[in-house]
C-alpha cells in the first residue's frame, strides 16, 4: 500500500521502519531538515521536507493516491488539519495522533468533522495497558482477544514449578491438576521460541500461555503465583500517562499516589486528580521514597521522561519488595538489561501506539479476507499473537488442522466458538466466524490465510 506518514519523531521513525519491513511503499513528510537526513540512510522510503499541513507538501507526497496518511507529530493540531487535508485531497484513510486529555470528550466528533478514521492516544492506551497489568500482579504482561474471552499472561520459570523439566506433550499426564493452558512462546537467551511438543520448559524462560481468564488464573494460582487486587499504587512521574492512569485507577477505587519534581506540573495534577495524593518531589531519591511508604504500596510505576530514572527507581521498588513493579521505557535494548535485574514488567508508548497502527493498516490491507482484528508483540517484537475471524470461503474451514500445513515458527494458539474457548487439537476444525489467535515469528501476517500454505 501507499503510506504517507507525517512526523519523523520515535513514533514516526518506528512506524516508517516496521511499514517497509512489511512492504509498503512508504513516503514520510518531515520539517526539520537534521532529522531527514539522519534517517536518509537506514530507512528505504521516500522523504520531503517541509508541513504536513501544506496542502503542496503533501500533493508533493502523492497524498490524492495514498491509501493511508498517518499524522504522528508532536501537537496535536497539526496532527488533525493534516488528516482533514489529506482526506479533502482524495486519501483513502486518515490516521491521527491525539494526545490532549481536553480532546477526549470531544474526540468523535472532531474525527466526523475532520474527516480522521482512526485516533489514537499512545498516552491514554499505555496507561490502560498499565491498568491491565496490575489486575494480575503476578504476570509480567497480559493481552485480551476474542473480547475478553481470551488472556495470554507471561511469567519466568522458576526452580520447582511443575511445568519446569517435562516435555509440553507430557505435562497433563503427570500433572492432572494443573489447568490446561496453551504455551505459546518462550524466550530463552534472547531467542524466541515457538514450543512443539517435545519442549522442555526450563528455570529462566519467560513464558506466554493463553486460555480463557478463568483457567489462566487458575494456573497461576497452580504455580503459587496468585493474581491478588493490587489495592495502593505509587506513581514515579506526573506525564500524560500518568494522569490517564490515575484517573482509571481511582475510578477503580485503587488508592493513587503521584510523585512529580516540577511544582507547577504537580499543582496542576492536584487540581485535575482530586482523590489523588499529589507529592511534590524526586522520584529517584530513596529517602523521599521511603518516607512516602514505598515499602507499604503494592505497585509502583516509573513513568518519568528519561528511561535511566525509571531504571533506577523501578529496580530500587523490586529491591524494597513492592508486589508489582512496571517500568516504562523508550529504548528497546534497556528491555534485557531491566528483565535481567528481575523487572519483566516493561511498558513502551512508542510500542503500544506502533502495535495498535500496524494493525489499523493490515485490517486496511486485507479488506475482504479474514484479516488481522487485534495484534500483540510479544518480546520486543521477535513475534506476534494475531486475532482473526473465519469467513465464509476461506480454504481451511472445516478442514481438520492435522491436515492443514501451518507455516513455519507459527501455532494456532486458541479457537473461540459462540464464546466457548479451546486450546485446540489436531482433530479441531475453524469454522465460519471462529475467533482464532495465531503466534507467528513471521511478522507482517494480516489475514488467516497466510498462516496456512497451499
Amino acid at each position: 500500500m501507499q503510506i504517507i506518514v507525517i512526523g519523523g519523531g520515535k513514533l514516526g521513525i518506528s512506524l516508517a521502519q516496521h511499514l517497509v519491513d512489511e512492504g509498503h511503499n512508504v513516503t514520510m513528510i518531515e520539517r526539520s531538515e537534521m532529522v531527514l537526513q539522519k534517517n536518509m540512510d537506514t530507512l528505504d522510503a521516500m522523504f520531503i521536507k517541509g508541513s504536513g499541513v501544506s496542502a503542496d507538501t503533501l500533493r508533493e507526497a502523492d497524498a490524492p493516491h495514498a491509501d493511508i496518511v498517518i499524522a504522528a507529530t508532536m501537537g496535536d493540531e497539526i496532527n488533525m488539519l493534516a488528516c482533514l487535508t489529506a482526506k479533502r485531497l482524495g486519501a483513502q484513510y486518515a490516521i491521527a495522533r491525539i494526545r490532549d486529555p481536553e480532546y477526549l470528550t470531544s474526540l468523535s466528533f472532531l474525527q466526523k468533522e475532520l474527516s480522521i478514521d482512526y485516533a489514537i492516544n499512545p498516552e491514554r492506551a499505555t496507561a490502560r495497558e498499565i491498568s491491565r497489568m496490575l489486575r494480575f500482579p503476578s504476570a509480567g504482561g497480559i493481552e485480551t482477544f476474542a473480547r475478553g474471552r481470551v488472556e495470554m499472561m507471561d511469567f519466568r520459570a522458576a526452580e520447582g514449578d511443575p511445568v519446569v523439566g517435562v516435555p509440553l506433550k507430557e505435562m497433563y499426564k503427570k500433572n492432572r491438576q494443573l489447568p490446561q493452558v496453551l504455551f505459546c512462546a518462550v524466550e530463552r537467551s534472547g531467542k524466541i521460541i515457538i514450543p512443539k511438543g517435545d519442549f522442555v520448559i526450563a528455570p529462566g524462560d519467560r513464558v506466554h500461555v493463553a486460555s480463557d481468564p478463568g483457567t489462566v488464573t487458575r494456573f497461576f494460582e497452580s504455580l503459587g503465583r496468585g493474581v491478588g487486587a493490587i489495592r495502593s499504587v505509587m506513581i514515579m512521574g506526573g506525564s500524560r500517562i500518568a494522569y490517564y492512569l490515575a484517573d482509571m485507577l481511582l475510578n477503580m477505587r485503587i488508592k493513587t499516589s503521584i510523585i512529580e519534581i516540577k511544582p507547577e506540573k504537580a499543582r496542576r495534577l492536584s487540581e485535575m486528580l482530586a482523590g489523588a495524593t499529589i507529592i511534590e518531589g524526586d522520584g529517584t531519591d530513596q529517602e523521599l521514597l521511603e518516607s512516602e511508604g514505598i515499602a507499604d504500596v503494592q505497585a509502583f510505576v516509573t513513568l518519568a521522561d528519561r528511561d535511566e530514572e525509571n531504571l533506577m527507581a523501578g529496580f530500587y521498588a523490586a529491591k524494597r519488595g513492592v508486589k508489582k513493579v512496571i517500568v516504562k521505557s523508550s529504548r528497546d535494548t534497556y528491555s534485557a538489561i531491566m528483565q535481567d535485574m528481575g523487572l519483566d514488567s516493561i511498558i513502551s508508548t512508542k510500542s503500544v501506539a506502533t502495535n495498535d497502527i500496524l494493525r489499523v493498516v493490515r485490517s486496511r490491507s486485507s479488506r475482504n479476507d479474514s484479516a488481522v482484528q487485534r495484534m500483540y508483540r510479544l518480546m520486543d517484537g521477535k513475534a506476534e499473537a494475531l486475532e482473526f475471524i473465519a469467513q465464509a470461503g476461506d480454504s481451511f474451514i472445516h478442514v481438520p488442522l492435522k491436515d492443514l500445513h501451518v507455516i513455519p515458527d507459527a501455532l494456532v494458539a486458541v479457537i473461540v466458538r459462540e464464546g466457548q474457548v479451546r486450546v485446540p487439537f489436531g482433530g479441531d476444525t475453524i469454522e465460519v466466524g471462529d475467533y482464532v489467535v495465531v503466534v507467528s515469528r513471521q511478522p507482517g501476517l494480516s489475514a488467516l490465510r497466510q498462516v496456512f500454505r497451499t
